[in-house]
């Protein structure tokens, strides 16, 4: 038996080109030339005989497909079978992409068929052609399709309509629901239907535990097919005599709500199922002239356009939630009946869909994820680069081809640092300067516009720490004044320098080392914390200005780290604290990944437990301030410190990272 398909390196074709292969016959199948070795590899990897497979140059939206006289008259009366697969199956396609592929390329080939005398021309269309029908559509219904308004919807109908109208050989059509991978390799070649919402359920099991409750949306029926069952269905049926004229729904006959079809997909991905679920048609209520204004205010379509954006799921896949239409089946299911050909239940499959997707098909699979994709030739200043924390993100930065300009008060420690820095491969200019002094960050500014430019990426790394509870810091008032001098102004004034040349080029990444602190509100850090809550404050509100013009701001909540600013606390000798590296890890994930904010769990977690129950989370607090004794030095004690106690230690322990 001889075939002739069209769009057989498309996903559905694939497969059906498999099939074919098992009942040795010979597959004509349609490629552009640019398409050619696509079609080569996939005839290997079906490992089909010489000759099994045999490739007809041509272009679907070209009159008779573009095929040569010669190869006409070569065909004519050999094809039993003439598949139609070929279309743009994408809601994002505009009008005329859809309208030249799907409509003008059916008449094309439908054409064709008829020049070569094909046996039957097999018409696979979509459950898209029913529109946005509101009822049950049968298999016999076609001209009472509504809601065509979408460019996808209009164009299936019309090309399907061509076929019904025009054929003069006999045909048949097929109409497949939302088709999703394959139930045994889980495989699928694009993102479509509810694949679309994979990466919401990925950052929920990211973000919460798989038992925690969550709200999300019920809404419509969604009906997905699996890409084997249609076409072995659809192979079966075109063999079967007596069937030319019909129309074959290949879909779900009970297909589950969307809220249960993505609970299904989030038991499969381990991810928090969506426990209460708000049905969308309890918004009809509000009249669609009110849903509209509010939709399109200004502030509300950037906030959808931004999450959707970030989510990757295209605003016409909302669709899918109010999909008004039902589709029977009973052509269908009377075509099969003896064939042994089952739909299988969506659960027993579903965890080799989110597998494939996961491995082959996850958008941040593709994003460039390394440290030097992001900052290979962009201007990167740290400040308190000579040391500890600032030192060790430099070195981080020294392999990575960015010009690292690092900034300190003490020249001979810069000169150091900036020599280690070579050593491992760096570029690398140092500037001296006090933060705290507004001329000495005004000059540091103005230099290094007139060296580099300006720069991309500022991190506000330089510090000052107080341990000190507000009894002892009654007559200490230069406490608070020197640490919100550096922790504060000291990054305003380079922030505040650097921002019009970042704006003027519309990039630029400002991050922020802040302090676990202010998540957690530790005692006795009140003008540290305090100091670092004004920088966090300023980054919200700031972020907010110029969310629009390319430039981020990210905020490092930093847990403990063993830097000679803790030094004088000698009972942070024996707790858990982060190395410089480890810090300088959490640098490279904010540069990276461009966060609002970079925390640890339990920095996220004492913020959430301060926010829900205040009373309780000052009780926790007000322990540690009295199991945690001031300093010797706080004091204005000589001698040294008692050692920890093993209370002491065993709370740090459990408490890793905050300040004590």
């Amino acid at each position: 038996m001889t075939y002739f398909v069209t769009g057989a390196t498309g996903f559905i074709g694939r497969h059906l080109l498999e099939n074919l292969l098992k009942r040795r016959g010979k597959i004509y199948a349609l490629v552009r030339k640019s398409s050619l070795e696509k079609l080569e590899t996939l005839i290997a990897k079906l490992g089909a005989d010489k000759g099994e497979i045999i490739p007809v140059v041509g272009d679907l939206t070209k009159p008779k497909l573009g095929i040569t006289a010669a190869q006409q008259k070569q065909l004519t009366g050999k094809i039993k079978h003439f598949f139609h697969l070929a279309a743009v199956y994408d809601v994002e396609a505009d009008d005329e992409t859809n309208h030249a592929v799907n409509v003008e390329g059916t008449r094309h080939a439908l054409q064709f068929a008829e020049a070569i005398k094909s046996g039957c021309f097999h018409h696979v269309s979509s459950i898209a052609a029913a529109g946005r029908y509101p009822g049950v559509f049968k298999e016999d219904m076609f001209s009472e399709a509504e809601g065509l308004d979408h460019p996808y919807y209009r164009t299936k109908h019309e090309s399907e309509g061509l076929v019904r109208q025009d054929a003069k050989i006999p045909f048949r059509i097929y109409r497949p629901a939302i088709v999703i991978g394959h139930t045994k390799t889980g495989e699928i070649d694009k993102i479509d239907g509810p694949y679309y919402f994979f990466r919401l359920l990925k950052r929920m099991r990211e973000y919460l535990p798989q038992w925690m409750p969550t709200i999300g949306i019920e809404g419509a029926r969604v009906n997905v097919v699996p890409v084997d069952y249609v076409v072995n269905a659809m192979d079966y049926i075109a063999h079967k005599a007596g069937l030319d004229g019909h129309c074959f729904q290949l879909v779900d006959p009970e297909p589950m709500r969307v809220g249960e079809l993505l609970n299904t997909f989030a038991r499969a991905a381990h991810a928090p199922e969506m426990t209460m679920r708000l049905d969308a048609r309890m918004f009809a209520v509000i009249p669609p002239m009110v849903r509209g204004a509010v939709a399109n205010l200004p502030p509300v379509k950037r906030f959808t356009t931004s999450v959707l954006k970030d989510l990757g799921i295209p605003r016409e896949a909302l669709n899918y939630i109010n999909q008004p239409t039902r589709y029977d089946n009973r052509e269908t299911e009377r075509a099969l009946r003896g064939s042994k050909i089952k739909l299988a239940a969506l659960d027993t499959y579903a965890w080799r869909l989110w597998d494939y997707w996961e491995r082959h098909l996850d958008p941040d699979l593709f994003i460039d994820r390394s440290l030097e994709g992001k900052v290979k030739g962009k201007v990167v200043m740290i400040t308190g680069g000579s040391s500890g924390i600032g030192l060790a993100a430099a070195m981080k930065l020294a392999v990575t081809k960015a010009k690292i300009l690092i900034v300190a008060r003490g020249v001979d420690e810069l000169n150091q640092a900036k020599a280690e820095v070579e050593k491992a491969g760096g570029h690398c200019w140092v500037y001296s300067a006090d933060l705290t002094d507004e001329k000495s960050c005004h000059d540091l500014v103005a230099s290094v516009l007139k060296d580099h430019g300006g720069v991309d990426i500022l991190i506000n790394n330089a510090g000052r720490s107080i341990r000190r509870s507000v009894a002892l810091s009654y007559d200490r008032f230069h406490d608070f004044t020197r640490t919100i001098e550096l922790n504060y102004y000291g990054c305003l004034r380079l922030i505040m320098g650097f921002l019009p040349s970042m704006t003027e080029k519309r990039r630029g990444h400002i991050i922020n080392i802040s302090s676990i602190g202010v998540l957690t509100n530790a005692p006795r850090f009140s003008a540290y914390v305090a100091s670092k809550a004004a920088l966090d404050a300023f980054s919200r509100c700031a972020q907010a200005e110029f969310s629009d013009s390319g430039i981020a701001f990210t905020t490092v909540n930093m847990p403990l780290v063993r830097t000679p600013m803790i030094a004088p606390t000698k009972m942070y000798d024996s707790v858990p604290t982060l190395s410089p590296e480890e810090a300088a890890d959490l640098i490279v994930k904010a540069i990276i990944e461009r966060p609002s904010r970079v925390a640890t769990r339990l920095g996220i977690f004492a913020a959430t437990l301060n926010a829900i129950a205040p009373k309780a989370y000052e009780v926790v607090m007000n322990t540690a301030f009295n199991l945690f004794p001031d300093s010797a030095a706080a004091k204005g004690m000589k001698g040294r410190d008692e050692k920890p106690s093993s209370e002491q230690i065993a709370f740090a322990a459990l408490m890793r990272g905050v300040h004590w």
